[in-house]
C-alpha cells in the first residue's frame, strides 16, 4: 500500500508536464432536456447495457430525448472492459446520446499502454483482468520473457486497438451545466474550477467528501469513491456503487429541480 501511495504522490508531482484534458461547459442555464448519469462500470459491460435499456425506457416513457453521462472508470476489475471501450466506441443501438468522462482507471490505463515498465502498479489495480479481456495473461508472458517491458509494450501495440488508445487520448475530465459538475472523482474544496487539476478531478477522495466543494453555486455528481448505496453529502451526491462488487450500477435522472434513481 506504502508504494502505491508513493506513486500517486508522484504522479502528482508530474501533473504539470502533462497535456490538460478537455473540460466541457455547456453554461450557466438548466439544461432543457433531462441529464442522466451512470457511476463506475469497471468492465461489466452486461450491467451497462441493462442501465442504457432503463434510460432508453424513461426516455421513450418521458417523450423527452436526454444526455447520458458516464462518469468514468470503464476498465479494470471486470471481466469486459475491452468490449467496454468497444461499446462506447460505436454509437449507441439505442439511439442514446452519451458523455463519456474520464476517471483515474482509464487515464493510468493509457499511461500503461505508453510505458508498461514505469506504470506497472496498476496491474494491482484491476489491470491483469484488463489486459486479459485483451486476450493477454500477464503471468504468462512473465514466465515467457520474464516480464521484461519491451516485450510486454509490442504485446500491447497489436493487442489493444488504436481506436481504444484514442478513446482514451480524447476523453474529458469534466462537464459543467448549469450548477452541476459531473467529474469521476470530486474537485478540491474552496479552489475555484478552473484553478482545480486533472489528477485531482480524476483521484480526490478527502477532503471533498467530507467537506463538498465548497464553492457557491456548485453541485458535484461523482463516482470513484465506492458505497453500498448512492452517497449524499454536502452539496455532493456519488453514484458509484461498486459495479464490480455488487452488480449495481446506479443512474442518476435530473430533469430541471428534480432528481431521482432509476
Amino acid at each position: 500500500m506504502q508504494k502505491l501511495i508513493g506513486w500517486f504522490s508522484a504522479r502528482k508531482t508530474n501533473q504539470n508536464n502533462r497535456t490538460a484534458r478537455r473540460r466541457i461547459d455547456l453554461g450557466e442555464a438548466l439544461p432543457p432536456y433531462p441529464v442522466y448519469a451512470i457511476g463506475d462500470v469497471h468492465g461489466c459491460l452486461s450491467l451497462l447495457k441493462q442501465a442504457e435499456e432503463a434510460i432508453a425506457r424513461d426516455i421513450d416513457g418521458n417523450g423527452k430525448s436526454g444526455m447520458v453521462i458516464l462518469l468514468g472508470d470503464f476498465v479494470d476489475r471486470g471481466p469486459a472492459s475491452s468490449q467496454v471501450l468497444d461499446h462506447l466506441i460505436k454509437p449507441s443501438r439505442l439511439g442514446l446520446k452519451r458523455l463519456p468522462l474520464c476517471g483515474n482507471h482509464d487515464d493510468i490505463f493509457l499511461k500503461f499502454l505508453d510505458d508498461p515498465d514505469q506504470n506497472r502498479e496498476w496491474l494491482a489495480l484491476g489491470g491483469e483482468q484488463t489486459l486479459m479481456s485483451y486476450g493477454i495473461d500477464i503471468h504468462h508472458l512473465g514466465s515467457r520473457h520474464k516480464g521484461r517491458g519491451a516485450n510486454l509494450q509490442d504485446l500491447l501495440a497489436e493487442a489493444v486497438p488504436a481506436a481504444h488508445r484514442e478513446f482514451l487520448e480524447t476523453l474529458p475530465v469534466s462537464l459543467r451545466v448549469g450548477q452541476m459538475i459531473f467529474v469521476h472523482a470530486g474537485i478540491r474544496p474552496g479552489i475555484p474550477f478552473d484553478d482545480q487539476s486533472d489528477e485531482d478531478l480524476m483521484w480526490i477522495r478527502e477532503p471533498f467528501l467530507n467537506l463538498g466543494p465548497q464553492l457557491p453555486h456548485t453541485f458535484v455528481i461523482h463516482g470513484h469513491t465506492p458505497s453500498p448505496a448512492p452517497d449524499l453529502g454536502p452539496s455532493r451526491v456519488g453514484i458509484d456503487t461498486g459495479a464490480f462488487y455488487t452488480g449495481k450500477l446506479t443512474i442518476l435522472k435530473i430533469d430541471g429541480e428534480q432528481t431521482r434513481f432509476l
